[in-house]
């Protein structure tokens, strides 16, 4: 089977986000199929380029079985809405060109968002006479328009007609949070699978040592409360830095943001303006290098702004978070509360809350035994439960289904 995903956003294993599309392809390419990949050049986490220039197509290689196509894109994601827009729109056409040069494919994958993509992969779908599964991974526009970033109700309306366009002409739509299912129902999807976001429990160690990571930041046997991943409107990082300023007098506590994003220059002066020496900020690391961040933490923060769309996802950081071995301190409601207190692998807190978050951070510290025991749940509850491996393997049956 020869698989074609459109993606944007698309993160390899060697650079900072969400690789959770790489883990798969892996997969699938460890099982005998090709996968094609085609990307943006530009960062979705620090909307950088690659290189200086960007060139139409960049081909690379992963082994024999994967090609990752890096189409042009209009460098100007972070920069504003509108210019936000043209960088989805310049992906959409690009991806669009380069895909009707790729041979031999079984099944075009697009995966939402940008939901612009999933023009381009329906469209090559029909021109090559193949099925299209389409994957949410975020309800967009609905999100865009809970967070207020989506304003002008003819773009709001005209990205619902998208949106429902692609669920009803989907041959297969897989969405990673089962919190997702009434909506895409209820916008004409007919046939839906559930595939949810996991992590690679092979990759993460709930006994590696973090003394080297803890090293090289100046950290010492302090209690370290660990936020990895982007810095942005959604995810209320306002409310982590409130927290670190009600445990200024707690010297026995750090807090370490890694990542990076829009918001983040903002996060940085309000720190620095308010002494918050017990809060660091860390740039984006490789997922490759996320195991020994996560290694040095006592436990880890999931955070996302009190709006109801929320309540419905599945973040990736989490599943990291627990296969690390570390108890999960979430400020986010539904569906992702419910496995945190069905592990027992946390302390979920009301979003919005910096007095609940610190409080529940100043709890583990001042007893790190049940700190330990709620990590190993953790562990314990995503290898049976989300193991990237498991999910790649139903993944691959549906395709393989679908493609037949």
């Amino acid at each position: 089977m020869h698989v074609l995903l459109i993606h944007q956003a698309f993160v390899a294993l060697d650079e900072p986000g969400g690789t959770r599309h790489h883990e798969l392809a892996r997969y699938l390419a460890s099982q005998g199929h090709r996968v094609t990949i085609i990307a943006s050049p530009i960062s979705y986490l620090t909307g950088k380029s690659r290189s200086a220039r960007i060139p139409w197509c960049d081909r690379q290689q992963d082994g024999d079985q994967i090609t990752i196509l890096h189409a042009y894109t209009y460098p100007a994601l972070h920069r504003s809405f509108a210019f936000r827009l043209v960088s989805f729109v310049s992906f959409m056409l690009s991806s669009f060109l380069i895909g009707l040069g790729v041979k031999h494919v079984d099944l075009v994958w697009g995966t939402s968002p940008p939901i612009f993509q999933g023009a381009t992969a329906w469209a090559l779908a029909r021109l090559k006479r193949v099925p299209f599964l389409f994957e949410v991974r975020d309800l967009w526009p609905a999100f865009a328009v809970a967070v207020g970033v989506l304003k002008n109700p003819l773009l709001i309306k005209l990205s619902e007609g998208l949106e429902k366009f692609l669920y009803r002409h989907a041959n297969l739509v897989v969405v990673n949070s089962p919190g997702f299912l009434q909506h895409v129902y209820s916008r004409g999807a007919s046939r839906v699978e559930l595939v949810p976001n996991g992590t690679d429990t092979s990759m993460f160690s709930p006994v590696a040592d973090g003394t080297a990571f803890r090293q090289l930041h100046g950290i010492g046997t302090q209690f370290l409360a660990v936020y990895a991943g982007a810095h942005g409107l959604s995810n209320d990082l306002g409310i982590v830095l409130a927290a670190a300023k009600l445990l200024l007098l707690r010297q026995d506590i750090k807090i370490v943001l890694v990542g990076d994003g829009k918001d983040k220059p903002a996060l940085q002066a309000q720190a620095s303006r308010e002494g918050l020496s017990n809060l660091v900020f860390i740039p984006p690391v490789p997922k490759l290098e996320m195991p020994s961040v996560l290694s040095a933490a006592d436990a880890c923060i999931a955070i996302l702004k009190p709006l109801a769309m929320y309540r419905t996802t599945y973040p990736n950081k989490v599943f990291d978070y627990m296969a690390a071995g570390k108890p999960v301190i979430l400020a986010i409601e539904g569906v992702i509360k419910d496995v945190i207190e069905n592990a027992g692998a946390g302390i979920p807190v009301p979003p919005g809350d910096a007095q609940a978050l610190a409080q529940a951070i100043q709890r583990l510290a001042d007893d790190r035994d049940l700190a330990r025991q709620m990590g190993l749940q953790a562990r314990t509850y995503v290898e049976s439960h989300f193991d990237r491996s498991i999910l790649a393997s139903k993944l691959m049956g549906i395709m393989l289904q679908l493609a037949a």
